[in-house]
């Protein structure tokens, strides 16, 4: 990429000159995304949004972590439980399908869903997660993807002393499996949880953490203190990679774990 630019840069002797070297250019990052793809093709056969999904799941499981998998297809009434009602500015972005329902816009619902029932029947801590995809409406830029992958976790049951710190544990855990050590912890203000501690990484947000009990809770029947954290796998993947294309490592028709597939 780099040599594209300082091409771009040059001056050349005349037009055919010029048509010359852009041809070799053309070539040559063409020759580099075909050794890109065969090197998938020659192992690990997985492109690195699967790799990293699979990646934390091990380190969550490792963590005594259950792995719970949810409709895509959400209740209208689940979204309202997290405050996302008709009068949501959020509820422009959700994509509504026939009825009272919808995409998942986030994993939050489901697992609140999923919790109210293993909290009758297991004993606290309870430590599940999820990953998979969510759909918004979102701006059309090089950091928002209108399907996205999430990953979700919550430990229910902490000592309310050190709910705070085992969001830090649990985040370590998860930015070590995604491989990128230079991240920080901020407060923050979310729209649909309030205070929060975003993991950001300069100007880009991670992940997105809470503790409990919470004001939403009540909506589920639940009382019980929590840590929870929700990560965007394609911008894990994006700040590893030091890609400034979301596009290119998300779920694509145009690309292959970050090679473009429109090439002679």
């Amino acid at each position: 990429m780099r040599a594209a630019f300082s091409v771009c840069e040059e001056e050349f002797e005349s037009s055919s000159a010029r048509e010359r070297q852009f041809k070799a250019l053309e070539k040559e990052l063409a020759d580099a995304l075909k050794l890109r793809l065969q090197a998938l093709r020659d192992g690990p056969r997985r492109p690195a949004l699967l790799g990293l999904q699979r990646d934390i799941e091990d380190a969550l499981c490792g963590e005594s972590f259950v792995q719970v998998a949810t409709p895509i297809i959400l209740a209208k009434k689940q979204l309202e439980k997290m405050s996302i009602g008709d009068g949501h500015h959020l509820s422009s972005q959700v994509f509504w399908l026939e009825g009272d329902k919808c995409l998942r816009p986030m994993l939050a619902p489901n697992l609140y869903s999923v919790s109210m029932d293993l909290l009758r029947i297991w004993e606290k801590p309870i430590r599940i997660f999820e990953i998979g995809s969510c759909f918004r409406k979102e701006s059309q830029g090089n950091r928002h993807l209108n399907e996205f992958t999430m990953c979700n976790l919550v430990e229910w049951g902490l000592p309310e002393e050190t709910r705070t710190e085992r969001l830090r544990q649990l985040a370590h855990v998860v930015m070590a499996a995604a491989g990128i050590d230079e991240y920080e912890i901020e407060e923050t203000n979310s729209e649909v949880y309030g205070p929060s501690l975003d993991i950001v990484q300069g100007d880009t947000e991670l992940a997105s953490g809470n503790i409990g009990p919470h004001f939403l809770d009540a909506n589920w029947g639940i009382r019980s203190t929590w840590a929870g954290l929700g990560f965007g796998l394609e911008r894990l993947l994006m700040t590893r990679e030091k890609t400034n294309n979301i596009h290119s490592v998300g779920k694509s028709l145009s690309y292959l774990d970050g090679a473009r597939l429109k090439i002679n």
